[in-house]
């Protein structure tokens, strides 16, 4: 009755549920760069010309003294980097076989995404 053993409490689940983090992660920041892409959309076209000040102002703008431009655009920066680590670390999970190379493939691409978010929310934010 080796098969009943696996029934009930004891029962041994392995890769069960493990991938629903993920997968609502991915769902949600989808949904932030998208609102974000409409957002430009909208500032783009009804931006009076192509300046500088214009395209300053797109990522700068403020409601109510907050500087919502550059909170929604750092937000959709970091859901952005969190997005690709989840498909990239995925990626080299399923198909990079060697564990050494494939740990290194993984610092390396989290390396460059917090590299990435540090640089933008530098350009971002400094006056």
């Amino acid at each position: 009755m080796a098969l009943n053993e696996k029934i009930g409490t004891k029962r041994l689940v392995v890769g069960a549920h493990y991938g629903t983090f993920e997968y609502l992660a991915q769902r949600v920041t989808a949904i932030i760069m998208a609102v974000y892409t409409l957002v430009l959309l909208v500032g783009i076209l009804t931006m009076s010309g192509f300046t500088y000040q214009g395209w300053h102002n797109l990522f700068t703008f403020t409601v109510v003294m907050m500087p919502i431009g550059q909170i929604l655009g750092s937000l959709t920066m970091i859901s952005l980097a969190w997005h690709a680590w989840i498909g990239v670390r995925d990626i080299w999970m399923d198909y990079v076989g060697h564990v050494g190379v494939r740990l290194f493939l993984m610092v390396m691409t989290l390396l460059w995404l917090v590299g990435s978010v540090v640089y933008f929310i530098n350009i971002l934010w400094r006056n």
